[in-house]
């Protein structure tokens, strides 16, 4: 490729430098553009929850590795074609510009997840897991090159892996990088199942509250219908008993026994 941006002359080894310099320019539009106005759709405090910005990462590297398998063809056609005029490195920027967000996504919703989540006493611990997986994911993706030519060596009629030699002209780059965006496809389902099933501990607390609340109403609206069926009950008993222990009056008793001696009189 033409290392060249004008008269400035880009070193190959500070090629990996490109998506840092994109998440440190698109860190801040995050923060001050996307968050408030995502606000104001979702009403979240962050815009977006840690496991969507997570998502979206993952959704981005996809993208990320099919736009690197398509730069990759353009670039060994032209140096086939024309090995004296390669294409620019700006060529680049494309791809290191998407997986630079893709990692602003991921790694800052991870360590939100993590910090959020965790207990009080693990915070620290929890937090550092984000960068233990990058650490664990760079050494897993060298063992993962040497497996994929191993095996590409032994099924491709050629009998010569995708990543043989050092000449990229005559290997099969892009089909590694196609490759890598089918399987950050499938992760990315992968992913979608199980954080859907993930419930965060605000939500978990408020569920615990409300149904603890609901249980105290019904058993409040119950006390109250208690003591109504007993304010009835004693009313309906106390009249009962007065019904049963009234008598007839003394007037009424001498009006009878002399109604029954004027009778007998005559």
């Amino acid at each position: 490729m033409n290392l060249k941006l004008g008269s400035f002359t880009v070193p190959p080894p500070s090629i990996p430098v490109i998506p840092l310099l994109f998440m440190c320019i698109l860190i801040p539009l995050y923060e001050f553009f996307f968050v408030p106005f995502a606000r104001k759709i979702t009403h979240h405090p962050s815009g977006v929850t840690p496991l969507q910005r997570v998502g979206v990462g993952l959704v981005l590297s996809f993208i990320s590795m099919a736009v690197a398998g398509i730069v990759e063809v353009k670039r060994r056609d032209q140096g086939l074609k024309d090995p004296s005029r390669p294409i620019s490195l700006f060529w680049l920027s494309f791809q290191y510009a998407i997986f630079g967000v893709a990692d602003m996504f991921t790694l800052v919703g991870l360590l939100e997840f993590f910090y959020r989540e965790a207990p009080e006493t693990m915070k620290s611990l929890s937090t550092s897991f984000t960068y233990l997986s990058m650490s664990l994911g760079y050494f897993l993706s060298t063992i993962f090159v040497d497996v994929i030519n191993a095996v590409t060596k032994r099924i491709t009629p050629s009998k010569q892996g995708w990543l043989h030699g050092l000449d990229f002209n005559h290997n099969n780059l892009n089909l590694f990088y196609w490759f890598l965006a089918i399987l950050s496809c499938l992760n990315f389902f992968n992913y979608l199942y199980w954080a859907s099933w993930y419930k965060y501990k605000d939500e978990d607390s408020n569920s615990k509250v409300n149904l603890n609340a609901l249980k105290s109403a019904e058993e409040k609206k119950q006390d109250e219908e208690e003591k109504k069926d007993g304010k009835v009950k004693a009313k309906e008993s106390s009249q009962t008993s007065e019904a049963n222990t009234e008598g007839p009056s003394s007037s009424d008793e001498t009006d009878d026994g002399r109604n029954s001696r004027e009778w007998k009189h005559r």
